[in-house]
């Protein structure tokens, strides 16, 4: 009934822009092809044998065996006097990046996405519909369900690879990010304000109560410790999908506050790298709501604003930091892309030779994955942006800054009209029974499901989220900054 109306043919609207429209003008793209990135060509072979003074012929050293000349490898000095050519980039190098669909279809979809999401909580916010579903929230699930699903497909490509200690860094990290929300989940409601405590026992007495109406005996649909337990195991996945993303954002940091020049710009870096801890501090309730609800202005003791306005700004902080995030994406891009000339400089210090095939895989490599490097920059911050929009639809917040008043409307559960079952079978009566037990059903699902439960549960995942994405850059930081030979 109610889903067949505005919301639907919003969603219609925006699933043809994605399909016509999209293509042709792409976000994602425009974020990478604009003009402002600048990529490092690698030199060809000939122009390292021009630069190495040797010309192509047949070496003396090529060597004859089985009646097959095996040709040594070109190799030229370390410390040549090579200067990498730059160009912008353009939507024809994106063909050869990898990961450049996935990276274009997250970029894109979470475009249409946050769109379908704005529009629908304007035409929310203005006719108040009472009985309609809000059909955002889908796309907020799908937004994020395809960002997991990114980080999970680069998480995996660590654990294929054979050489090199990534997967060792995954698992170890995984393990760290699991004890550290057994711990984080027995603290108590004093020191982080997540309701999740609140809203579990609203669920489970919710949930009773509608086993109860259904003729069956039940202690609770799950225990405390087994809901805690998969928030444990769900945290720890999380952690370590976010592990290389804040450990390359840690590098991209440091790069980029090298090659700003300005103050303004620094002091913008400076918070973006910040930002994950600004947000976990929102959700400490000694530090942040407690010096507003009650700050120590003399004996009196008058709250800087309501609580309802403190849950209303704290969304709109995290939003402004995501924001902030996403435009300082091309200077985090930017300074990746300065890796090659940087491995280049790196390389002239050190003495003997290199062949030339090791010498353009050094500097192609770099551009090839950026939309990897993207990807890990751009998840994360979709993920934390989705969550927030999910905590204020299904917690039942408000964009005002001063709220009015949330009451958590209750669906009522009124019986089936007697006059559906005394008409006629008739089609028109079969359907009529029909949405009215979808609706008894989907009354029933509000009842156990509570703002309630939402509030502590997406408050939890988007804390975490922050908390993971700051705990890996900063060991990020301290490792490139003090670990790392320079």
């Amino acid at each position: 009934m109610g889903v067949i109306g505005v919301q639907l043919v919003i969603t219609m609207v925006m699933a043809s822009v994605i399909q016509k429209i999209i293509p042709h003008y792409s976000f994602a793209r425009w974020l990478l092809c604009s003009g402002s990135l600048q990529w490092y060509r690698h030199p060809t072979e000939e122009d390292l044998r021009l630069l190495a003074g040797k010309q192509r012929g047949k070496s003396k050293k090529d060597r004859k065996y089985n009646g097959h000349i095996e040709n040594k490898p070109l190799t030229i000095p370390k410390d040549i006097d090579l200067h990498l050519e730059t160009k912008s980039v353009t939507e024809r190098d994106t063909i050869a990046l990898h990961y450049f669909p996935e990276y274009q279809w997250l970029v894109d979809f979470t475009a249409a996405a946050t769109v379908v999401y704005v529009v629908t909580e304007a035409y929310c916010s203005i006719m108040k519909p009472s009985q309609e579903m809000n059909i955002s929230v889908v796309w907020c699930l799908l937004v994020l369900a395809f960002a997991v699903k990114i980080l999970f497909s680069l998480t995996a490509h660590y654990f294929i690879v054979e050489d090199g200690g990534e997967r060792s860094v995954c698992v170890t990290f995984g393990f760290f990010f699991f004890v550290k929300a057994m711990v984080i989940l027995i603290v108590t409601e004093s020191y982080l304000e997540f309701g999740l405590e609140s809203g579990f026992s609203n669920f489970s007495e919710s949930a009773m109560q509608f086993l109860e109406k259904q003729g069956l005996e039940s202690r609770g649909p799950v225990s405390k410790l087994t809901f805690k337990l998969f928030l444990a195991v769900l945290c720890s996945l999380i952690g370590a999908f976010l592990t290389f993303p804040g450990l390359r954002l840690a590098q991209m940091h440091l790069d980029a506050l090298n090659l700003a020049t300005e103050k303004i710009t620094q002091t913008l870096l400076h918070i973006n790298f910040l930002a994950p801890l600004l947000m976990v501090l929102l959700w400490v309730k000694p530090i942040t709501k407690d010096y507003i609800m009650n700050p120590p202005l003399g004996k009196e003791s008058i709250p800087l604003m309501s609580e309802d306005t403190f849950d209303t700004m704290r969304l709109w902080i995290i939003i402004l930091l995501c924001a902030l995030r996403l435009a300082m994406m091309r200077s985090h891009l930017q300074a990746y892309l300065n890796l090659a000339q940087k491995c280049m400089d790196q390389m002239k210090k050190e003495a003997g030779r290199i062949s030339t095939i090791d010498l353009q895989k050094m500097v192609a490599r770099v551009f090839y994955y950026l939309c990897v490097i993207a990807l890990q920059y751009v998840a994360p911050l979709v993920m934390v942006l989705h969550t927030t929009l999910l905590l204020k639809t299904l917690g039942n917040y408000s964009w005002g800054i001063y709220p009015e008043s949330n009451s958590d409307t209750a669906v009522e559960n009124n019986p089936l009209p007697s006059s559906l079952y005394s008409e006629s079978p008739s089609v028109n009566g079969k359907m009529k029974v029909t949405v009215v037990q979808i609706t008894m059903a989907l009354g029933s699902l509000k009842n156990i499901f509570t703002p309630l439960l939402f509030r502590g549960l997406l408050s939890f995942l988007t804390w975490w989220i922050a908390a993971c994405l700051f705990s890996t850059s900063l060991f990020g930081l301290f490792y490139h900054q003090y670990l790392t030979v320079a």
